[in-house]
C-alpha cells in the first residue's frame, strides 16, 4: 500500500473520530443536546474507545468542569489561566490532571449512566486494539507510525478548540470564547465555540448564515433516519 494511501485511510480515521467526539461525547453525553440511537451510540463510543482512548465519562466531566468555570479560576484548561501555548501543546496533561480527580468526575456526572461498552473488562486498554489495528492494516512500523499521526492530530485539533477558539477570532455573544472557521471545518464544528458557549445545549452550532457546522448535517440525517432525536433549539436562536 501506497503511503498515500495509508496516510489517506488514516485522516479518514481521525476525522471519524473528531465527528464521534463532538456528536457523541460533546453533544449528546455532555449537554444532552440530542439524543442518539443505542447502536449509533455504542458504535461510536466503540470508536472513540479504540482510536483516541477517551473514556467519555471523563471527558464530559472535564469539558463540564471547563463550562462551570469558563476562562477563570477553576477552568481545567483555559489559555487565560495558563497561557495559549500552554494550552495548545499541553492540554493534554491538563485533561488527565482532572480525570485522574475521582471525586470530581463524579461530581461533574451525577446524572451518567454506563452503557455496554463501559461495563466490558479492561477498556481502558482499549486503545491497544487501535494500535493493532492500524498494524494490521499498514504493517507494524507504518502501522505504529499512522497510530501515532492520529494521536497528535486528534489532540491538537482538541487542545485548538481549547486554547485558539478562547483567544484569537470572532465572537457573536459576550462571552471569552471566539468562533473560527477554519477550525470549524477541521474540527466537525467545534471551532464555533463561542456560540456553543451561549447556547451550550443546543445540538446545532452555526449560528450565521456564513458558518458551517459540519456535524449538523450528519446529524439531521440520523434523525431522517430516526437513529437520532434532537432536542429543541434554544427560543433565541429560533427567534433569530
Amino acid at each position: 500500500m501506497s503511503i498515500l494511501w495509508m496516510l489517506a485511510i488514516t485522516l479518514v480515521i481521525l476525522q471519524v473520530s473528531v465527528f464521534c467526539t463532538t456528536i457523541y461525547l460533546h453533544r449528546t453525553k455532555t449537554h444532552r443536546g440530542l439524543e442518539l440511537h443505542p447502536v449509533v451510540g455504542l458504535l461510536m463510543h466503540l470508536e472513540l474507545s479504540l482510536f483516541t482512548g477517551m473514556v467519555p465519562r471523563e471527558w464530559a466531566a472535564v469539558h463540564r468542569k471547563h463550562h462551570h468555570f469558563s476562562d477563570v479560576e477553576g477552568d481545567p484548561h483555559s489559555p487565560y489561566i495558563y497561557g495559549l501555548w500552554t494550552v495548545l501543546f499541553g492540554n493534554y496533561f491538563l485533561y488527565r490532571k482532572v480525570t485522574k480527580d475521582a471525586a470530581v468526575v463524579r461530581k461533574y456526572t451525577p446524572d451518567w449512566k454506563d452503557d455496554a461498552i463501559d461495563k466490558l473488562p479492561f477498556m481502558h486498554y482499549a486503545a491497544l486494539g487501535g494500535i493493532a489495528i492500524f498494524m494490521l492494516m499498514f504493517g507494524v512500523w507504518w502501522g505504529l507510525a499512522a497510530w501515532a499521526t492520529h494521536a497528535v492530530l486528534y489532540v491538537l485539533l482538541n487542545s485548538s478548540v481549547n486554547s485558539v477558539c478562547h483567544w484569537v477570532g470572532y465572537r457573536n455573544f459576550d462571552n471569552k470564547a471566539t468562533n473560527l472557521k477554519s477550525i470549524a471545518m477541521l474540527t466537525a464544528g467545534e471551532g464555533l465555540h463561542n456560540n456553543h458557549h451561549e447556547f451550550p445545549t443546543s445540538a446545532r452550532f452555526a449560528w450565521r448564515g456564513h458558518e458551517i457546522d459540519p456535524a449538523w448535517p450528519v446529524i439531521r440525517a440520523l434523525e431522517t433516519l430516526h437513529l437520532a432525536r434532537v432536542k429543541p433549539l434554544p427560543a433565541e436562536r429560533v427567534a433569530a
